[in-house]
């Protein structure tokens, strides 16, 4: 599989992956979200920014995954505290993760930006993170239709 992960433009944390100030990603949520359960090692992740031009600018490769168990609060403080330096979180970012039950945890390798940045086709019911078979799936002009899957 192959993901579509957004990143946030007030963060810079596109930035920070390239630069190597940053080398996991989060998502949390009350329940089992994507990426929960459907991201692996070694699977790509393209990299778009949320800025509203859907340019798919960065690569990298997923070097490791950590699917959290339910958490109470306090837990969920030491995940993200024993996590803080490669999470590399703004205040306001750590405040929008902090307390969620479930997290999937997605340490990442060799980010790179594209030589060739290309746009994606936005879709109805896209979220903050796509899963799909092949990228190709969702470039711009592509005519398949985004199916999102379901854990």
């Amino acid at each position: 599989m192959e993901h579509l992960v957004y990143c946030e433009k007030e963060a810079d944390v596109l930035g920070k992956l390239v630069r190597g100030e940053k080398t996991m990603i989060v998502r949390g949520a009350a329940g089992r979200k994507l990426p929960y359960g459907r991201v692996f090692e070694n699977e790509i992740l393209y990299f778009v920014v949320n800025d509203g031009t859907h340019m798919v600018m960065a690569k990298a490769v997923v070097s490791h995954v950590i699917n959290s168990e339910s958490l109470n609060p306090t837990e969920a403080v030491e995940i993200m505290t024993c996590h803080a330096k490669a999470l590399n979180l703004s205040a306001k970012q750590h405040k929008r993760w902090a307390g969620k039950k479930r997290y999937c945890l997605v340490s990442v390798k060799d980010v790179q930006m594209l030589e060739k940045p290309f746009r994606y086709g936005r879709q109805r019911n896209m979220d903050d993170w796509i899963t799909v078979a092949s990228i190709d799936e969702i470039k711009e002009g592509s005519m398949v239709e985004y199916e999102s899957i379901r854990i």
